[in-house]
């Protein structure tokens, strides 16, 4: 009993030891206390405020040619799809770590014959118990060739006292969760990459129109110089600059439809498709803005993006791999036992006699090998503080993106508003020309200018109109994608 004793207080002598000796794992794992509004000069407001709801695609884009396109990239893109064979390896990984908390379980056969030398322990032995007279026929030694047959299950099992084991099983599920969050931010970005080539696609069509459009306005007004100079009341130099301005708009309407071509392929490539046409509307639709409303809560906005979350997975994926790893300087307390059938001769292989087991017992503490443990902890323990970092400068991205868009909308309402009223006086300037012209009160160089002006104005207003909708594709990714 006093033995027994003694065995229990050097093994908890042992273990606190062991204890003391472990370093401790940094906790602080919050990141900045994010503003309330996304405007850092207002006060707080006093209005409630609500969680943000996330996006549905289609109610987000409001494009069903666009949408189709979605759908397609979805089912068809190859890097979406090895993302989703990457996200099963990841839930193999889990169930792997699960399985670790488990006792583990072998049937084992084994068959082996052994000739034992004269002057070896086990041939004396083998060779003095045939002569003893305790033993029955039955159990006597075949000393020529000793067989050792086995037929039975043995079992072992590490006993999760500090947490070790849990602690890899939690870090193998957040780094899971990481996984799928890293699928939503690829959706996302897969998304966005095709929502951005087809609103390119419907800006090269609209400037291609505008393009043909002043061709035949160009070529009314080179027919009137033409007319003109036929009664000498125009120069050669003006036919000519008129035919220069008409190849300029050629030119720049065939490098339109070489872009067209390119955009369409890098899209097609988008979707896994060889070839084919985008078929696209006619003009930009609205997207859905609403939900930049200030009365929802920014950390709401934040914490469900794709990346965001990703980041935060990973940081408790750390956090638990550090607690694992000082886990490591406790002992380890390993359980494990065989039972089955043992003989050493087939005749008496299935006797009852032949049924043996055994149970096992081991603690083991690390006394030599401290210093990888450290080192091991070490590194653990600075992963976390880099995962802690990325995760606060995740947030920190996700809200100044957030905050430049809403100010990057409201300057584009402005700004397409002052270009369609640029383009209604430049189209009255255009015929106004043609008036002066044939009155005599204006040369053709007046008239080239204001058809120039005019052109490039309806160009400027497409592209205002593309950077609008591409607002739109970075509010999509800022507010994290959409449900598909």
């Amino acid at each position: 009993m006093k033995n027994t004793i003694n065995r229990y207080i050097i093994l908890g002598g042992i273990v606190l030891c062991t204890a003391c000796s472990a370093p401790k794992v940094n906790q602080n794992l919050t990141a900045k206390e994010l503003p309330e509004n996304f405007d850092l000069k207002r006060k707080k407001s006093s209005d409630s405020l609500r969680n943000f709801i996330p996006l549905k695609t289609e109610t987000f884009f409001k494009d069903p040619k666009l949408e189709t396109l979605l759908d397609k990239a979805i089912a068809q893109n190859p890097d979406y799809l090895i993302m989703q064979e990457r996200i099963l390896i990841a839930n193999s990984n889990l169930k792997v770590a699960k399985l670790a908390l488990l006792p583990s379980l072998d049937i084992q056969a084994d068959v082996s014959g052994t000739r034992f030398g004269k002057y070896t322990m086990d041939g004396v032995g083998n060779f003095d118990t045939n002569f003893s007279q305790n033993i029955s026929e039955r159990q006597r030694i075949n000393t020529d060739v000793t067989p050792n047959l086995f037929l039975g299950g043995k079992v072992s099992w590490e006993a999760d006292v500090w947490g070790k084991l849990s602690h890899r099983r939690r870090a193998a599920r957040e780094r899971f969760f990481a996984s799928q969050e890293g699928m939503r931010l690829l959706q996302t970005r897969l998304l966005s990459d095709v929502a951005d080539l087809y609103y390119k696609l419907i800006a090269f069509d609209k400037q291609a129109a505008i393009y043909h459009k002043n061709l035949k306005t160009q070529k009314q007004a080179l027919d009137i110089v033409s007319a003109q100079r036929s009664v000498g009341k125009a120069t050669e130099l003006a036919v000519q600059q008129f035919n220069a301005q008409n190849n300029n708009f050629l030119a720049e309407a065939e490098q339109l439809d070489l872009k067209i071509d390119q955009t369409e392929k890098a899209l097609l490539n988008l979707l896994g498709e060889y070839g084919g046409e985008i078929d696209r509307s006619s003009d930009f639709l609205s997207g859905h803005l609403a939900v930049l409303n200030q009365k929802i809560r920014v950390d709401s906005i934040i914490h469900k993006r794709p990346d965001v979350a990703e980041a935060y997975h990973e940081l408790m994926a750390s956090n638990a791999d550090a607690k694992a790893a000082r886990a490591a300087f406790f002992p380890t307390l390993n359980l494990g036992g065989y039972a089955g059938l043992n003989s050493f001769s087939f005749s008496t292989f299935f006797d009852r006699g032949s049924f043996a087991w055994q149970l096992l017992g081991g603690l083991t503490a690390p006394v030599f090998n401290k210093g990888q443990i450290k080192q091991d902890f070490f590194v653990s323990n600075k992963k976390q503080q880099i995962s802690l970092l990325q995760y606060q400068n995740a947030i920190t991205t996700a809200y100044n993106e957030l905050s430049a868009l809403l100010h990057r909308t409201e300057s584009f309402v402005a700004v397409l508003k002052f270009k369609s009223n640029e383009i209604n006086h430049l189209e009255i300037a255009v015929n106004v020309s043609n008036d002066l012209y044939l009155s005599g009160y204006a040369n053709y160089l007046e008239i080239i200018n204001a058809q120039k002006n005019k052109l490039q104005a309806e160009l400027d207003f497409v592209n205002i109109q593309l950077k609008n909708a591409e607002s739109q594709v970075l509010l999509y990714k800022a507010l994290g994608g959409g449900i598909k």
